[in-house]
Parts: C-alpha cells; sequence; structure tokens
C-alpha cells in the first residue's frame, strides 16, 4: 500500500456512477441524495446556490468522487481543495501519514492538495461536468445552482508563478484543455446512457468551472504580503475574494482562557503563533481597504473564518510536531471572532464560516447572515457524507435572499448560548477507547461493539430492538439468559458497553443501561411466573458462600441449570455492598428484592444470618462444590499520618441504615477519586448537620477514576471538588495536605502528581477514606487456598477454580473491588464450569431481519438525546460499514457476495491516500486501509503494498496475497485453492461491481 492517489478518468467515474445509481440507488456509497425542486437559490458571485453549505477545502474536495458525494449529498457551495506551488510527490514527502484523526475534535498534519496541480485541475473539471449531468439526469435540482470555489497560496511569487495562474485561468474557463475535451467526448458519446441529457444539454453545460477564490496563507504571513495577493487577485484577475484567517487574532490569552473553560485545557500550545500571525489592528484597515476595492470593481468580498487552529502534538495523536486542530473545539474561537469583526464593521462584512459548523449550529450561523458555511470534520465522522441530508433538510424555509449583513444582535445571541451549550463542553473525563481488543477479519467483519465492551456479552441489539418495539417480557427473557441482575444492572451497573457504542461518533451512546431497565419493570410481573429450575442434575450440590451480586449470579445460573444450589449469607438479606452499602438514592430496594425473586424462582435455596468460613465443613455435609463470593470487604486506609480516618464502607453502611447515628459534624473531608468516593461524598452531602462536603485528591478531575456521570452527581449535589491535594494528617477540624502539580504521564496514561512543596488546609470535622478495600486473605489461606502476593486467590482464568478442587473463587472476593457486571461475569464462569450451559441461544437475535433498516439511521443526528423518544441503535449487529462512510475519497466500499447476510468491505487501493480516518472509526483495533482485503489497480501498485489483496491479470487470472504469500488463482473454478470466502468476494466484483476496476 503507498499513498498515491489514481484519479479516475471521466469515463470510469461516470460509470461507476450510473452503474452503481442504477443497481443500488446510491451514488460513491452516499444513499441520502437531496433533489432541489423547489427552484430557491441564493445569489453569490453573479452565480447562486441551491443550500448555502457544502465541503470545506480539505479531504472531502481532494478528487472528483469526494465532490460528486457531497453535492449528491446536498451541497451546493464547494471550496475546492488549496493548491500551491509545492505538489504532488514534493509535497507528499512533507505530509506524515495517517495525517487526520477526528474522534472528537479534528487534528490534521496535511494542508493542500497532494495531487500535481494539472491533476488537481483536473479533477475539479471532471466534478464539475459530473455534477452538471447528474443534476439534469437525476432531477437533483438547477444544474446551475451550485458554485465551485478556488482556494489558492501561499504566498505572491506561488500564485503568480506559470503553474498557479495557468491553474487560476483554466479554473475560470477551461473550454480549451484537455480535460474539458475527455468530459465532453464521453456525455456526447454516451448520450444512450441517460434519460434526460441529451446533446443540446452537453453542448450547452459552461466551461467556467469558478469566479471565486479563498486566499489561504501561511501563519506568519505578513499582513502587506496578504494585501498584495489579494490586490493581484481582485485587480489583476478579476476574482470575487475571500480572504481566510486565523483564530490567533483573537489573542493567546482570549483563546487559552476560552478552552480551558470548556474543558480543552489538555490541547498544548504557546503564543508564538498568536505573535507572529496577522494582528486585528492590522486587519481591519486591510480589510476596509479591500472591500473598497472590491466594491469599485463590481467584486464581492469577504473573510473565511477561520482556518484550522495550529497546536502541539502532546499525546501522539499524529505523527508531526504540529498539528491543526478543527471541529467542536474551534467552533467557540471561530464563533467569537465573527463577532469581533462583525461588531467591527457593523455587520457589513461578509463572513463564510468554516469553525466547527455542523448539523447542531448551521442553521443559526446561516441565520445571522453567515454564509456559505462549509464543513470537514462532521463528515469525517460516522454517517460521512450521508450527514449531509439531515443538514439539508434545515434549508427547506425559501428563505433564500441575497447577502444583506450580517446580524449582530443575533450573532451576540448565539455567542451568548454557546458556553452554556454541551455540544461544546468536553467531558471532564477523557473519553474511553472505542476499539475493541481484537482485530478486523477479512470477511464478515460485522459486530456489535456494545455486546463486547460487556464482559457478559449481553445479547444488546437484541432486546433493543424488543424494547422499541414494547415488547418487554420478551426483551427481559433475552437479558436474563446472559444476566442475572437486570434490576440492579439496569440501575446502577457501569455500561460498559456504552464506552464501545458507535453512536459516540454522532452525539452519545445509546442509554443502554436505560433501556435495560425499562424491559426488567416493563416484563417482570409477566416473565417471573414462567421461571423455573432446570431439570434436576444428579450427583452436585453446590454451597455459595456469600449473597451479594456474584453469589446470587452464580445461585441464578446453577440453578436455571438444574443444579441444587444454596446461598449462606452472614447478613440479614441478600445484595452485598449493592444492599447494605451502596445509598438508597443510587438504588432502591425493591430493584433488589426483584433480582432476589428472579434467583428465587430458579429454585436456589438462602441460609441468612449464617457466616461460614470453612469449604470442608460444607464438603462434610455433603457439598460437592463451594464457591467463594465473600467481597472485598476489609478496610483501606489513605495513610495519613496523624489523625483519625473513617472507612468508607463504615461509613455508608451507617448513612444507610442509621444516618441519625453519625456526628460528622459541619465540614467533611471525603479522600480518593472512584465511584465509591463519590457515593460517600453524596451521602455526607445528606447526612443532618452536615454543611460543607470536601472531595481530596491527589490529580484533577480528569484523572479521578469516577465514571464521568458519578462526577456529575457528585457536582449537581453540591459537592466542593480540591483537585491536587494530597492528605497528610487530620488535627483539630483541619486537613493538612500537599499542594501537588502533574507531571508526566505514568504506566497507565494519567499524569503524576508532583509536590510542589506548598500546604493546602481544607476544614475537616470529619475524614472519610475511599481508597479501595481489601479481600480477606486470612479466609482462603485458612481454606488451604494458593494466594498471590497481593493477598488474592489464585484461580484458573477460564473457570475461577481455586488451587483446591473444586473450590472456585468469584467477585470482589477474587479480583478485588469490581463492578457488578464483572460479578457476574466470574459467576457465569464458575456456574458453567460446574455444570455447562448455553449461553448463546439469543445470539441470531442480534441481527435485524431488515438489512436497510440500521443503514437508514446512518448519518442521523438528534439534537436531544434524552428527550429522543428514538432508541437511536445503528444496529452494528447487523451491519458496520462504517469504514466506508468516513472514507472522503470512498476508498471502502461495501459489496453483496452471493451466499454472505452481509455486504463485504473491499479496500480501493488506489483511490486512499492513507489519511487514517477509517483508522479511527472502525471498531476494530485496525486500520481498514492497511487490514481489509484491497483491489490493486495496477502491479505497481501491488507490488508496492503488504496489503492482503488481489489484481487482477490479463485474460482469466488473478494475482491474490494472502498470509504474505502471493499466487495467481483461476477464481472463477471453485475448486482453484483460493479460500473460499475470498474467491467469492473477488468473483462478486467481476461480475456485480467491475466498475471498481481501472
Amino acid at each position: 500500500m503507498s499513498d498515491i492517489m489514481r484519479p479516475m478518468s471521466f469515463a470510469h467515474l461516470m460509470n461507476w456512477i450510473l452503474t452503481e445509481h442504477h443497481d443500488q440507488g446510491t451514488i460513491f456509497g452516499v444513499s441520502k441524495i437531496v433533489e432541489h425542486k423547489d427552484g430557491q437559490a441564493r445569489p453569490i458571485f453573479q452565480e447562486k446556490i441551491e443550500s448555502p453549505f457544502g465541503p470545506a477545502a480539505g479531504p472531502h474536495t481532494q478528487l472528483a468522487q469526494n465532490l460528486i458525494a457531497a453535492y449528491a449529498g446536498g451541497s451546493r457551495f464547494f471550496e475546492v481543495k488549496t493548491v500551491q506551488i509545492m505538489d504532488g510527490d514534493e509535497l507528499s514527502k512533507c505530509v506524515a501519514k495517517p495525517c487526520i484523526t477526528a474522534e472528537d475534535e479534528c487534528y490534521n498534519c496535511e494542508w493542500s492538495t497532494e495531487l500535481y496541480v494539472p491533476q488537481a485541475f483536473a479533477e475539479y473539471v471532471k466534478a464539475w461536468f459530473a455534477c452538471k449531468l447528474l443534476a439534469k439526469e437525476y432531477g437533483l435540482g438547477d444544474p446551475d445552482g451550485f458554485v465551485f470555489n478556488m482556494s489558492v497560496g501561499y504566498d505572491l511569487a506561488g500564485i503568480q508563478s506559470e503553474k498557479i495562474d495557468k491553474y487560476l485561468n483554466e479554473m475560470r474557463d477551461a473550454s480549451n484543455t484537455e480535460v474539458w475535451k475527455e468530459c465532453m467526448d464521453w456525455a456526447l458519446n454516451n448520450l444512450d446512457r441517460f434519460q434526460n441529457v441529451d446533446e443540446a444539454y452537453v453542448k450547452a453545460i459552461t466551461p467556467r468551472i469558478s469566479e471565486s477564490v479563498t486566499i489561504s496563507t501561511l501563519h506568519g504571513c505578513p499582513p502587506d504580503e496578504i494585501e498584495r495577493i489579494a490586490n493581484h487577485l481582485i485587480q489583476n484577475k478579476g476574482f470575487n475574494t475571500f480572504i481566510k484567517c486565523n483564530p490567533t487574532l483573537l489573542g493567546y490569552e482570549f483563546a487559552r482562557k476560552t478552552l480551558d473553560s470548556l474543558g480543552f485545557d489538555y490541547i498544548q500550545f504557546d503564543d508564538h503563533h498568536f505573535l507572529e500571525d496577522l494582528q486585528f489592528c492590522d486587519a481591519v484597515p486591510m480589510l476596509r481597504r479591500l472591500m473598497a476595492l472590491c466594491a469599485e470593481k463590481g467584486l464581492e468580498f469577504g473573510v473565511k473564518l477561520t482556518n484550522t487552529f495550529p497546536v502541539d502534538v502532546a499525546a501522539g495523536e499524529l505523527p508531526s510536531e504540529e498539528m491543526y486542530m478543527s471541529g467542536r473545539s474551534l467552533y467557540p474561537l471561530t464563533l467569537s471572532l465573527a463577532g469581533k469583526l462583525s461588531h467591527e464593521f457593523d455587520g457589513k462584512l461578509r463572513i463564510s464560516y468554516s469553525g466547527g459548523a455542523d448539523y447542531h449550529n448551521i442553521k443559526a450561523l446561516v441565520d445571522c447572515g453567515i454564509w456559505p458555511v462549509t464543513m470537514a470534520t462532521t463528515m469525517l465522522k460516522s454517517g460521512g457524507y450521508n450527514r449531509l441530508a439531515q443538514i439539508a433538510a434545515q434549508f427547506d424555509d425559501k428563505e433564500n435572499g441575497a447577502f444583506q449583513g450580517v446580524d449582530v444582535a443575533k450573532l451576540d445571541a448565539l455567542l451568548a448560548q454557546l458556553f452554556a451549550d454541551c455540544h461544546y463542553q468536553k467531558p471532564m473525563k477523557p473519553l474511553p477507547s472505542r476499539k475493541l481488543d481484537k482485530k478486523v477479519p477479512l470477511i464478515d467483519c460485522f459486530t456489535a461493539p456494545c455486546r463486547n465492551g460487556c464482559p457478559i456479552e449481553q445479547d444488546i441489539p437484541a432486546y433493543l430492538m424488543l424494547v422499541n418495539a414494547g415488547k418487554y417480557e420478551e426483551a427481559l427473557e433475552v437479558i436474563t439468559h446472559r444476566n442475572a441482575l437486570p434490576f440492579i444492572t439496569g440501575t446502577i451497573c457501569s455500561h460498559r458497553c456504552q464506552d464501545k457504542c458507535m453512536r459516540n461518533a454522532y452525539e452519545e451512546s445509546v442509554y443502554i443501561r436505560t433501556q435495560k431497565l425499562k424491559a426488567a419493570e416493563g416484563g417482570f410481573s409477566a416473565l417471573l411466573p414462567k421461571l423455573k429450575a432446570g431439570a434436576p442434575v444428579s450427583g452436585k450440590k453446590v454451597a455459595v458462600i456469600g449473597g451479594g451480586p456474584a453469589g446470587m449470579s452464580a445461585a441464578y445460573f446453577l440453578g436455571r441449570a438444574g443444579v441444587d444450589v444454596t446461598i449462606f449469607e452472614r447478613k440479614d438479606s441478600l445484595g452485598g455492598i449493592v444492599r447494605h452499602v451502596i445509598p438508597a438514592f443510587r438504588i432502591p430496594a425493591s430493584a433488589i428484592d426483584n433480582d432476589v425473586k428472579l434467583m428465587e424462582a430458579m429454585g436456589a435455596k438462602v441460609v441468612l444470618n449464617t457466616e461460614v468460613k470453612s469449604a470442608q465443613e460444607l464438603f462434610d455435609q455433603g457439598y460437592t462444590h463451594v464457591i467463594f463470593a465473600t467481597g472485598a470487604w476489609n478496610k483501606g486506609s489513605a495513610g495519613l499520618e496523624y489523625g483519625e480516618e473513617m472507612n468508607v464502607i463504615e461509613f455508608l453502611e451507617k448513612a444507610k441504615k442509621a444516618p441519625e447515628s453519625l456526628q460528622l459534624g459541619e465540614n467533611v473531608v471525603v479522600i480518593g477519586g472512584g465511584n465509591t468516593a463519590m457515593d460517600a461524598a453524596r451521602a455526607a452531602k445528606r447526612i443532618p448537620g452536615v454543611k460543607k462536603v470536601s472531595l481530596v485528591y491527589r490529580r484533577t478531575k480528569r484523572y479521578m477514576p469516577a465514571d464521568q456521570e458519578e462526577l456529575e452527581l457528585a457536582l449537581e449535589d453540591g459537592v466542593e471538588f480540591r483537585e491536587l491535594l494530597a492528605p497528610v494528617g487530620v488535627k483539630d477540624g483541619v486537613l493538612t495536605c500537599h499542594e501537588m502539580e502533574l507531571g508526566a504521564p505514568d504506566a497507565t496514561g494519567r499524569r503524576t502528581p508532583v509536590d510542589t512543596g506548598r500546604v493546602v488546609e481544607v476544614p475537616a470535622c470529619t475524614v472519610i477514606t475511599a481508597v479501595g478495600e481489601k479481600v480477606d486473605t486470612a479466609l482462603y489461606t485458612a481454606n488451604g487456598l494458593a494466594v498471590d502476593n497481593r493477598g488474592k486467590a489464585v484461580v484458573n482464568a477460564e473457570t475461577l477454580e481455586s488451587s483446591v478442587k473444586n473450590v472456585f473463587v468469584i467477585g470482589d472476593g477474587q479480583k478485588g473491588p469490581g463492578t457488578v457486571v464483572e460479578a457476574i461475569a466470574g459467576a457465569t464462569k464458575a456456574a458453567k464450569a460446574i455444570q455447562a450451559f448455553d449461553t448463546e441461544k439469543y445470539v441470531e437475535k442480534n441481527v435485524n431481519a431488515d438489512y436497510q433498516a440500521p443503514l437508514a439511521k446512518r448519518g442521523i443526528l438528534c439534537n436531544d438525546c434524552k428527550s429522543c423518544d428514538e432508541i437511536r441503535c445503528l444496529g452494528c449487529a447487523t451491519v458496520c460499514e462504517t469504514c466506508t462512510e468516513v472514507c472522503p475519497n470512498r476508498a471502502n466500499v461495501a459489496v453483496w457476495v452471493p451466499g454472505k447476510r452481509m455486504r463485504q468491505i473491499i479496500h480501493v487501493d488506489g483511490m486512499c491516500n492513507e489519511c487514517g480516518n477509517c483508522a479511527t472509526f472502525c471498531p476494530y483495533d485496525s486500520r481498514p486501509y492497511k487490514d481489509k482485503f484491497t483491489l490493486f489497480w495496477s502491479e505497481e501498485d501491488f507490488n508496492n503494498s503488504e496489503n492482503e489483496g488481489f489484481l487482477r491479470l490479463e485474460g482469466d487470472l488473478t494475482r491474490v496475497r494472502l498470509g504474505g504469500q502471493v499466487k495467481e488463482y483461476h477464481v472463477e473454478d471453485a475448486s482453484c485453492g483460493l479460500y473460499e470466502d475470498l474467491r467469492k468476494l473477488i468473483c462478486a466484483v467481476y461480475a456485480n461491481y467491475s466498475y471498481l476496476l481501472k
């Protein structure tokens, strides 16, 4: 694989488009094709645009197919990718790959076209001509209802060079160019392939590709150089002109403060660009002069806001020292600059916008008089070009008029809402990894990441579909096949499934836990009477010591499997930490009671108020197997040098059962940063007499182990976070702490706290330590179990059987404090080791029988997820194809293969420049541009790659690289020796997708 793109001929492009649209109703994979039929358009540059938006100069405007895909999606203003004097191979050597990462805010380290300038020109002409044909043939709108806007840089000498001057002239009039002749000849020679295009229409297509230019300059370009470039393009060339401005016009302090306040404080940059770039005091008079010049020449003038924002590569985001930021973190800066300039010019300065624009804000921007709007980051995310249709739908209001100025009052109102808008607030915690711990397979790469993220691999897509259909009993039946505690997990599960949810690339994950509880509450009364123990299994009798989540789950699964099972619990009720420690405001007792009823329905017996410490005694009573599920109740300590501390478990038990017995005083300090610490802090706020609760932690909130939602709930309850404090001791109502600062990251990626030498005192009548509980090592050693150097029982990883035959250890008592769903996972392992049972019963129900139903949701964002009636599940178990959506160049293609339920992915080598975007969004720990089966267009490209893939040779031979071996096959022969699924895939391409071949 190389990063060299191979532009398609116009014939290849059109054959691809016409064949794909005929067979599948799509254009370069865009299924949500937008038609503009009302005749409305906005005038601009003596031309017109049917919609006020389109792709920005960047990855979506580099190749012809990118521009065509954007047009199909509803774009009508295209800022084609920047050209400069350095191009082709010379420029490619300067661009490190991968060059794009857009998991949240976007970063890139590429800037202008990687093609040679004549190639770039040809791509723009081919796209222009194709869009004219498609507009007429498919009724997509007025063939003259779109505009191509050039982007050129980066200095006057380069722009005046013969190469760039020729480009400018031929973009204005392409009629005498070879590529124009290529397009015209193909269209006239293939009129029989069209229904609505005739010879007269083709011959009337205008060769005037662009009458406008956006000036892009490098950071540090002097103001007089910028003005000279503009004067040249306005006076000498006569182009309508936009000048692209940098967010550095706002000043370092403003930019730093703004990003910090929105949670983007980890983005690193210094002030050197702010000092070297165009200054606001120089920009204003220059812009006034250029506005006057354009008015004199009868041309349109404006600014393009903004360029991307240069920041440091601080965490290995890209293989570069500096990268350029865009997306939602850029939006506050760009909008602020728009406001500043609009006030300075009383709204008379036209603004073309590109800085974090997307579905959530574009209508408001246009309503302020800010248009056209170009985008890149939103289209780099899942849904890709199909996101444009939802954006286009916002502009069906017939508000199409010429630019009348920016409405400064509306813009001020938009700015006033900015800091309260959740779309521009970075979560307190770093985003969890969305990747699965597995590599993408060549075939059948669909997967439901939510299931893989769940320790018990629940059949999440299946029960979500059932809940969505109102079939709660069936949904609960699916849930309880793998999950013994649907009420507890439906209420307090840490929902790691949601971390992996592919919906995160749209707005936020599906509320999987909420839907689980909905199923549990809606289906419980109907399902419970139908549950019963399995057929009795002879020769097995199991004792479970401990009635917490792990013990209850083990008893549930064993009872369902027909095993005689009894729980011995030392307390007066089942539920363990969940029942006795986790506050009632987190989970009601009724939820725990319902899960107990489900367990009892499976025939499990319960002995309460009985502490068992000897496995041998149970063996002596006739039990054949013993499961220790005793939890981690031993106290942890903050290691204070002096003063008293209250253990968190002790505190939470009292707070739950007898809060009146606690005399904590007015000021309470909780030491710790995990979920238990959040529970303790919130519980302490509810104790009578407590006025202030402070949570002390030696790092910042960003590096606390607590979940994001637990932090948010603590803040909502009024808990004060005292970050970067390491406690020393408590005396006379004061907790003395060392003030810390964050140093280099440790092995886990968390930045190591470093003592500053400064001391801070925190009022503390009571100090509660929530720093991790410990397992009861003495219990294990007394029963002859081998333990490791941390005091935990040594177990078989697959069965959780200890060193003593038929003795198992599960739950927190096996691995230390963990989550409820992890306890269920351990219980499942142990129970299956004792008596095998099938957990795969409902796997096939994860697949939607309607393949198109999940696809219909692609590209559609929800503006208010909490109020949305739709569950929003993307149906990943049915279809993924994310890599096809996020590739700007359309280099990943989904193809139907006979005998396969889902489409398979082909990577087209010649269309890829290794930007790396598909690697960001692939749910696997893989790079589709490297790891998916690849179609090569030439022997040279095949030889320059290590990708597994194929090349069609002359005659009927196909060269295939697989497992590092290169062989040639007659793939039409089923006995040729090639892996059958790959043979069928290649044959499907030859038979039904021949337009992929060159």
